[in-house]
């Protein structure tokens, strides 16, 4: 049988549930990012490990007033770093690859 859940149990798989702001971290504005930007209406964010790709979209669009078309998402693995004598590991993160509907920029260069 289905059951019907309520929106607060359709959250995200850790069982939290982010603010906009809080999944969006910070944008990735490199050259591969401003080249994807001005092509193919591409941006990149560094987004909060336990957001989804419905999060993401729906902060995009909150935050920015834009209409996002396509989320891709990545995890990120952390390097190797090396400290004087000893090894450390950077923290892995996660990226999302927001496309917007072609009528829709977002300007933060």
């Amino acid at each position: 049988m289905a059951e019907n859940k309520t929106p607060a149990e359709t959250e995200s798989q850790s069982g939290i549930q982010l603010e906009a702001h809080q999944v969006l971290l910070r944008p990735l504005v490199t050259e591969k990012g401003v080249h994807r930007a001005s092509r193919n209406n591409q941006y990149a964010f560094q987004i909060h490990r336990d957001a989804t790709k419905l999060d993401v979209k729906s902060a995009v669009e909150e935050l920015f007033s834009v209409k996002v078309t396509k989320v891709r998402t990545q995890t990120r693995k952390g390097k190797l770093r090396r400290y004087k004598t000893r090894y450390g590991r950077t923290s892995d993160w996660k990226k999302a690859i927001v496309q917007l509907h072609e009528d829709h920029r977002i300007d933060f260069f």
